[in-house]
């Protein structure tokens, strides 16, 4: 028999909401039940799943007041869950728009002249989402939608940490019989995801890598689609030429937004010696000058650590960073507060790469700025990481910029901006390293990862090919 599992509230640290996994027996059930309607679904055509997306949506924002108090509890953060709401809304327009132009059938000639091709593709019945809680709408739901659109049923387990998001979804969905068949939301822990990629045709997994590698062997021993999203320890390049006012504005955004709790967070900065003083002065004062969201949720701009072990983390790093003889200019610990846990915006100097503050993914509002003597040293320190998700480069023309991150080992480079792949999904992008593994789930190609791809080759006339034998 499963146990309930209680779940921690961020700002006050008590234990005030309760989660029941389904028993192995019932998921399996589930997952037969899903994998039967998305024959209906697939049948239905692209233009009714659509329709069937858009009145989710509506019931969705219906449901808004709600689902923003449960992303509220769930995170401790305000700005950033309404952000994450509109960020969810707008996906399911984008790919709605998208969707009928990337799935259309094509015919076409082959080489030889007598054979046509007809080109489609075959949805695999039913994918598996593992979502983590830093983002728990939004990384719940972005693999989730072009699934379905694809002609995919979905079952959803969204973090044991987040959960609270996921009532509210449920009411909206309720009201769209022919969705609610094919699309629905686990609760549990890893047992329950690891029940969940045993009855699965393909998964999605966004989360740790220690956790993504055992993802993987499963996935691997089912002989089914793994896509792996995992950690990141993204670098930000600023070149001597850069504009430092819009470089120190953009990397703390790109830093500290959810208290850097993202994997596409800027937790290295590497600046060339000539300006490396303006720089981190300028960063120090820009730091200085948010706040704790405490004890109002307006009353500034960093909300709570979410997850308690990730404070740990992040205390393990700054701890072992001034062991090595790293310098703190601002904030600098992890603080109880009202039994939530608290990390003031931090920029660190003085590090190197012995340092875990360095090498290892924080999670955390931490700024560890380096100086670099030459362009090549810049771009090796960036390189010289197991991870290879995101980067940021800043210079004075894009040009510079772009041929400096022509040599960066990671999927997305914003230039002269950060962690712009939080906001704009159009690009495609692999992760490197030990980033992840799979297609891209941005951009048009993201869709298609989700279609297993046929062709038709068809004869188009009555005469006798010339490879047959000559005797029949």
């Amino acid at each position: 028999m499963t146990q309930p599992i209680e779940i921690r509230n961020p700002r006050t640290g008590k234990f005030d909401y309760v989660i029941l996994p389904p028993p192995p027996r019932l998921l399996v059930h589930q997952c037969n039940r899903a994998r039967r309607a998305q024959i209906h679904w697939k049948q239905i055509g692209l233009a009714a799943r659509i329709d069937a997306l858009q009145q989710w949506k509506q019931a969705i924002i219906y449901e808004r007041e709600q689902l923003t108090q449960a992303l509220v509890t769930d995170t401790g953060r305000l700005s950033t869950s309404v952000l994450e709401i509109d960020t969810f809304l707008s996906t399911i327009n984008r790919w709605c728009r998208l969707a009928p132009e990337i799935l259309q059938t094509l015919a076409k000639n082959t080489a030889t002249p007598f054979i046509s091709l007809q080109q489609t593709s075959v949805p695999y019945p039913l994918v598996g989402v593992i979502s983590p809680w830093n983002f728990p709408l939004l990384l719940s739901t972005i693999d989730t939608i072009p699934a379905l659109l694809a002609g995919c049923a979905v079952i959803v387990k969204p973090s044991e940490i987040a959960p609270r998001f996921v009532a509210p979804l449920m009411t909206a969905l309720n009201t769209v019989p022919d969705l609610r068949d094919v699309l629905s939301f686990l609760e549990g822990a890893g047992e329950t995801g690891a029940t969940l990629i045993e009855n699965v045709d393909l998964i999605c997994f966004t989360g740790s890598v220690a956790t993504g590698r055992k993802v993987a062997e499963a996935a691997a021993k089912r002989f089914i689609p793994a896509f792996l999203e995992l950690g990141g320890k993204d670098p930000a390049i600023v070149l001597e030429s850069a504009d430092i006012e819009l470089a120190t504005s953009a990397i703390l955004w790109g830093a500290v937004v959810n208290s850097g709790q993202s994997c596409l967070s800027i937790e290295r900065i590497y600046v060339a010696e000539s300006i490396f003083e303006e720089f981190y002065h300028q960063l120090v004062v820009k730091a200085h000058s948010l706040e704790l969201a405490h004890p109002q949720l307006d009353s500034g701009e960093i909300g709570p650590i979410i997850a308690e072990k990730q404070a740990a983390i992040i205390h393990d790093h700054l701890l072992d960073a001034v062991e090595k003889g790293a310098l703190i200019h601002c904030g600098g610990k992890v603080e109880e507060i009202d039994g939530g846990w608290w990390c003031r915006p931090t920029v660190i100097t003085q590090v190197n790469h012995s340092m875990k503050i360095m090498t290892e993914e924080t999670f955390g509002p931490i700024m560890p700025v380096m100086a670099f003597p030459t362009i090549e040293e810049g771009i090796y320190l960036a390189n010289d990481s197991i991870y290879g998700l995101s980067a940021a480069v800043f210079a004075e023309t894009e040009a510079e910029a772009l041929t400096v991150a022509e040599h960066i080992d990671a999927g997305a480079i914003s230039i002269n901006d950060a962690a712009l792949t939080a906001l704009i999904h159009e690009g495609e992008k692999n992760s490197f390293k030990f980033s992840g593994m799979g297609g891209s789930r941005m951009g048009p190609a993201s869709i298609k990862r989700f279609l297993r791809k046929k062709a038709y080759l068809i004869k188009t006339d009555i005469n006798r090919d010339p490879w047959w034998f000559n005797n029949q």
